[in-house]
C-alpha cells in the first residue's frame, strides 16, 4: 500500500494509491479521523486495513506539485549519522563505529517532495544527503531487532539537507541540520508489507549527474538495529520518522566541494520506494549585518 498526503481544496489530506490515481481515505471510508497520516497510524492495524480496502478503487490523478510531505507533521525525526562506511571514510571518521552517531531534526525542517528547496541565506555550504527513512507505526519500547518490522508502518525517501558551516561550528550538529524546510521527504509512505529494504539501490543525482550510489545492505546499522537502538532510550510513537543515514559522495567531501546553489536540481531515489526532486532556490535574505554566521574556513568545510 502506498500512502500520500495531497493538498486539496479542503487542505492537506491523506490518500492511498488506488487502482488508478489516489483515493481520499477519510472521504471514501466515511472516517474523518483518517484524514491525516498521524490519524491513520494512531488507529493501528484496524485503520490501516480500512485504507488497504480502498486500494482497489478508482482514484483521482494529481500533479506531483500537489503532493505534501509524506509525513507532514512527524512527532519526531531521529537520525543516524555516518551510517555507511564510505561516508565515514570521506568524513575522516571510523568506518566501523561501535556506537551509532545520532541526532534529531525538527518537524519545521520538513519539506514537500517536489517543492522548491531554499538554500539557507546564512550558508554557503549547503549539502545534500540522500537517505531511506523509516516511518513508525505501532512503535514501542525495547524493541528487539527480530521484532523491528512489527513496529514499522512503512518507508519513504528523504534528503537530509545540511548547512555544513552550522553543523561544524560546534560539537553538536543541531543548527546545521534544522534550517526550516531543508528536509524534503516523500513522495509516499510505502508500507512494510510491500517492499523489503534489505538491499535496495539508493541514488542521488545533481543536475542529472550521479553523486551518490549505494545499496541499503551497506548500512552499518541496518533498519532493524535502528529500531532497536532508538527504542532503547525512548518509546517509539506512531508517526515518528527515523532517517537511516547517507552513503558516500556528499558535497563537502569532494575536491573541490560541491555545494547546492540556486538553479540546481537535486534528486534522490530509493529503489521500490520512490523519488523526490527539488529545485534549489534563493532563500529570503537575512537582515544586514546579522551577527551569527560561521566561517566556512574556520569550520573546515573549505
Amino acid at each position: 500500500m502506498r500512502l500520500a498526503t495531497i493538498r486539496t481544496s479542503e487542505g492537506s489530506r491523506l490518500h492511498v494509491r488506488g487502482r488508478s490515481g489516489y483515493v481520499d481515505v477519510a472521504s471514501e471510508s466515511g472516517r474523518p479521523e483518517l484524514a491525516t497520516l498521524n490519524g491513520l497510524l494512531a488507529g493501528g492495524v484496524a485503520a490501516l486495513d480500512v485504507a488497504a480496502g480502498l486500494t482497489s478503487r478508482e482514484g483521482r490523478e494529481y500533479d506531483e506539485t500537489d503532493l505534501d510531505a509524506a509525513v507532514p507533521r512527524p512527532n519526531r525525526v531521529m537520525c543516524v549519522g555516518v551510517n555507511y562506511s564510505a561516508h565515514a571514510v570521506e568524513g575522516g571518521r571510523d568506518a566501523n563505529p561501535t556506537w551509532p552517531e545520532s541526532f534529531m531534526r525538527s518537524a519545521s525542517s520538513v519539506l514537500a517532495p517536489y517543492a522548491d528547496l531554499a538554500r539557507p541565506a546564512l550558508s554557503s555550504g549547503f549539502d545534500y544527503e540522500g537517505e531511506l527513512a523509516i516511518v513508525i507505526g505501532s512503535g514501542g519500547r525495547y524493541i528487539p531487532r527480530e521484532k523491528a518490522m512489527d513496529a514499522i508502518a512503512g518507508f519513504t525517501v528523504l534528503n537530509d539537507g545540511s548547512a555544513r558551516e552550522w553543523q561544524r561550528a560546534a560539537t553538536q550538529w543541531t543548527p546545521g541540520k534544522n534550517f526550516d524546510a531543508s528536509m524534503p521527504i516523500g513522495p509516499e509512505v510505502v508500507t512494510a508489507d510491500e517492499v523489503s529494504v534489505d538491499d535496495l539501490a539508493i541514488t542521488t543525482t545533481l543536475n542529472g549527474a550521479v553523486m551518490q550510489s549505494a545499496r541499503t545492505s551497506q548500512m552499518i546499522v541496518d533498519v532493524a538495529r535502528c529500531i532497536e537502538f532508538f527504542s532503547s532510550f525512548t518509546k517509539l510513537l506512531p508517526g515518528d520518522v527515523i532517517a537511516t543515514g547517507t552513503p558516500g559522495g556528499v558535497g563537502f567531501a569532494r575536491t573541490p566541494p560541491v555545494w547546492l546553489t540556486p538553479g540546481d536540481v537535486i534528486e534522490v531515489t530509493v529503489e521500490g520506494v520512490g523519488t523526490i526532486r527539488n529545485k534549489v532556490v534563493e532563500d529570503e535574505p537575512a537582515p544586514a549585518g546579522w551577527p551569527w554566521l560561521p566561517s566556512a574556513t574556520a569550520t573546515g568545510i573549505l
